[in-house]
């Protein structure tokens, strides 16, 4: 009768602290922002990232309404075959996926390209998100050391 209670809450924030910390040492150790080197500050950045990737809904965002709103941004990467001719449209689909699958294979090769400089853009974008959010969290504790030292 004499256990300690854990409290779960508790738990859990040290667990979470441990994998904040392993994933800071694992960043600064590849080469990763030198301002990680500070343990609060990447604490902040890592507060700012989790809440856009958490809170923020990925349909809902402004950089594809400022690029071109007429495009959709989303890869597509699977063929959807159909037709639109009611009578011979089971044949025309037939050849298609006789003739067109094997050429997609092929296709698939020539798209990987494609693809690998889409990766780049996006790792880009993550690398831009991840300064700003850096730049926010230097802004704010600026902000907030001088609030407290008036």
């Amino acid at each position: 009768m004499g256990e300690a209670r854990l409290r779960v809450d508790a738990v859990m924030r040290e667990v979470e602290r441990d994998v904040r910390t392993r994933l800071r040492q694992q960043l600064i150790k590849r080469g990763g922002a030198a301002e990680y080197e500070d343990e609060a500050m990447f604490d902040a950045v890592h507060a700012v990232i989790a809440r856009a990737v958490d809170e923020r809904n990925p349909d809902a965002t402004i950089l594809p309404e400022l690029l071109d709103s007429d495009t959709d941004w989303r890869l597509q990467t699977h063929l959807n075959l159909t037709t639109h001719r009611p009578a011979i449209g089971r044949f025309i689909l037939t050849a298609k996926r006789r003739l067109l699958l094997p050429l997609t294979r092929w296709l698939f090769e020539y798209s990987q390209e494609n693809f690998r400089r889409q990766d780049r853009v996006n790792r880009v974008l993550f690398a831009c998100i991840e300064e700003l959010a850096i730049e926010n969290a230097r802004l704010r504790r600026a902000l907030a050391a001088r609030s407290n030292n008036p």
